[in-house]
């Protein structure tokens, strides 16, 4: 890599789920391997419900959660060992549509296989499929330690 040259964007959702956790040391692994940047995206979305007396939940109190969430799963891959060349980022959307937005110009997008929703035995995560298919980079699925086997 020149000096002139930006460096690698490495893109990867974290969502607090242990496949998600794997994904960020693996995306921070390779970020190393060819001097890239991670960016770190955790996409929250409150609540669209709106009743006769207004939202269902308080759309600050949801950030601030998301925020708290986002903080210790940094701190759940990393412990105090934050990469220097990691950024987070807060976005509020639709965490696939997030993702894909973001991998626009990325040297790839990393996403862990199964998120916090979902069934047990699929594959892939709903987020993930959706990435996978639209994402304007290559994709790749980790899963986490152990997930798979029985």
């Amino acid at each position: 890599m020149q000096p002139s040259e930006p460096r690698r964007r490495v893109v990867v959702g974290v969502d607090g789920s242990p496949s998600s956790y794997a994904a960020l040391r693996w995306a921070a692994g390779y970020a190393r391997l060819v001097g890239g940047n991670v960016e770190a995206i955790h996409a929250w979305d409150t609540p669209s419900f709106v009743g006769r007396a207004g939202p269902a939940i308080d759309p600050k109190l949801d950030l601030e959660h998301a925020r708290e969430r986002f903080a210790e799963g940094l701190r759940g891959a990393f412990g105090d060992d934050r990469p220097a060349s990691l950024e987070a980022r807060l976005v509020e959307g639709d965490p696939s549509e997030v993702l894909i937005r973001a991998s626009e110009g990325a040297e790839v997008l990393v996403v862990g296989s199964r998120g916090l929703g979902g069934f047990a035995r699929a594959m892939l995560g709903s987020v993930s499929q959706r990435c996978a298919q639209h994402a304007a980079c290559p994709v790749v699925v980790v899963r986490q330690d152990g997930e798979g086997r029985h």
